[in-house]
């Protein structure tokens, strides 16, 4: 069987670098709270991959997060309607940050083809992601009748990445 196709049931940090490389990313390892995590970008904003759940020296699952710093108030109802539309992630908000995240699993076994379509399908999120911010905030902008509460939601999101 070759390496493609043989199931994985942990994932040593290294490797799931080399695959994000793999996948056209770069990525930095640094430590956050006494924990290592992978750091890389797509589409011009950054997003972090951190480790969940270890077996030895593997993951048997992690959490890739995107954190937007928000500046002023946010729309309301923006995070649930991105919640109510999208199976494979979830939005949330943590103080100041708007936070973006996806989990994967690899614990009971996966080939790596599941890892990198998460890859991707994470990718994906994240320029569909973009997309609903700017088309939130046009919508926003078209019903509202006052120009300083279009201001405020123009200036709601910062695509400024958390470090």
């Amino acid at each position: 069987m070759s390496e493609e196709n043989h199931i994985i049931d942990t994932l040593p940090l290294e490797e799931l670098s080399a695959l994000l490389q793999e996948a056209g990313y770069r990525t930095n390892e640094t430590e956050h709270n006494g924990s290592k995590q992978l750091l890389s970008a797509s589409q011009g904003i950054g997003f972090a991959v951190r480790p969940g759940n270890m077996l030895g020296e593997g993951l048997l699952d992690f959490t890739i997060s995107c954190a937007l710093r928000i500046q002023g108030e946010l729309p309301e109802g923006l995070i649930p309607a991105w919640n109510r539309g999208k199976r494979f992630s979830r939005l949330s908000r943590h103080g100041d940050f708007l936070v973006l995240e996806i989990d994967v699993i690899v614990a009971g076994g996966v080939r790596r083809a599941h890892v990198r379509a998460n890859l991707e399908i994470w990718d994906r999120l994240l320029q569909e992601f973009l997309l609903y911010l700017r088309n939130y905030r046009d919508e926003n902008r078209n019903e509202s009748h006052d120009k300083d509460d279009a201001s405020e939601h123009e200036q709601a999101i910062s695509t400024e990445a958390a470090e």
